[in-house]
């Protein structure tokens, strides 16, 4: 090649070798994902809002993963998702081929070895947050129960599914650190049994959260059918602006900052992650593929259609968010170690 030196000639095949890898790299993505099945494991029970937002990813996300693998939901109830979880962590496919959505809690449990978690949260594949979890704690009309002051006087009881759910949890760690006096009835399978059973008069009231109460009964607000005690969440929702956050019902400094890391669960919220070990290639285009689905405007359409939230939070930023989770000082970790209930 007149004109080239041998560096411009070695640095030429290098690029060009390069540029071949990365196409091949590419193409390798895609090559795998064709013709393949990419399952959505979902640790509730039909009907909730979890496993709405589970299912709508699932919809939408293979059309955004290079080769267009077919994205199939199954149900894994159990523990309130912990049983998912485990699952995710130490049984299911490394390959790509598997993601999954829990309870926003599970990082938290993590880090506190509560019993029976079987994972290290922060070696997961975080692929994306759907939207934040706003919870509630909230009494049918009939109950004497009628905001959280009374909460704290006198008993109500609260339907709810199992130990290491947030409908559990929550009214739990009120009772520790607020003084609040819920009393527990387990073994409903999922919100949507639990919501029945407060309209059956066998329990006064439930925690679940609040997209997933409004999808189930848009009218229970506007209706005054039921009384919202307080909301889990690091800030106020628009739309229960004067419903007091957890965080704010905290008698110090100390119960102030042991209620954030209980309510960082809202922050990691609705998230889709897969098991540790996935391939960076693949993972990259999953989480690109998340993305992508976040600003389709479709799946925006289909979640507004069901009185959904879309509030993202990119895989980087959410895999950050659980490492964060899982390095509180010290002094703030005993506390939440002695109050969290399922320890």
């Amino acid at each position: 090649m007149p004109g080239l030196t041998r560096t411009t000639l070695a640095c030429t095949v290098v690029a060009a070798a390069l540029a071949a890898a990365s196409v091949a790299q590419a193409q390798s993505v895609e090559n795998f994902y064709k013709g393949k099945t990419v399952y959505m494991i979902i640790g509730y029970p039909p009907g909730g809002s979890n496993d709405l937002y589970a299912r709508e990813v699932a919809r939408f996300i293979g059309r955004h993963i290079p080769g267009n693998p077919n994205v199939v939901s199954q149900s894994m109830p159990g523990a309130g998702s912990l049983a998912a979880a485990n699952h995710l962590y130490n049984i299911a496919a490394k390959d790509g081929t598997v993601m999954g959505l829990v309870a926003g809690t599970i990082p938290l449990e993590a880090a506190l070895g509560a019993k029976n978690v079987k994972l290290k949260a922060d070696k997961f594949s975080w692929i994306g947050r759907v939207s934040s979890s706003t919870n509630i704690v909230f009494t049918w009309h009939t109950s004497p129960v009628k905001t959280i002051q009374d909460a704290m006087k006198t008993q109500s009881v609260l339907a709810a599914t199992g130990a290491s759910s947030t409908v559990t949890i929550y009214p739990e760690v009120l009772n520790k650190v607020v003084g609040t006096k819920f009393k527990m009835v387990m073994g409903y399978k999922g919100s949507a049994a639990c919501m029945l059973a407060v309209e059956r008069g066998e329990a006064e009231g439930h925690s679940t959260s609040y997209d997933g109460m409004n999808a189930a009964h848009p009218d229970w607000v506007k209706d005054k059918k039921i009384n919202i005690l307080v909301q889990i969440a690091v800030k106020r929702d628009p739309e229960m602006k004067d419903i007091p956050t957890m965080i704010e019902l905290g008698k110090t400094d100390d119960d102030k900052k042991v209620l954030r890391v209980v309510t960082s669960a809202s922050e990691v919220g609705k998230a889709v992650f897969g098991p540790p070990g996935i391939p960076a290639d693949r993972l990259a285009a999953l989480r690109k593929a998340f993305d992508d689905t976040m600003k389709d405007p479709e799946f925006d359409a289909e979640l507004k259609k069901l009185g959904l939230t879309l509030d993202p939070l990119s895989g980087k930023d959410l895999a950050a968010l659980v490492e964060e989770v899982g390095n509180m000082p010290p002094d703030i970790f005993k506390r939440v170690k002695d109050i969290y209930p399922v320890n």
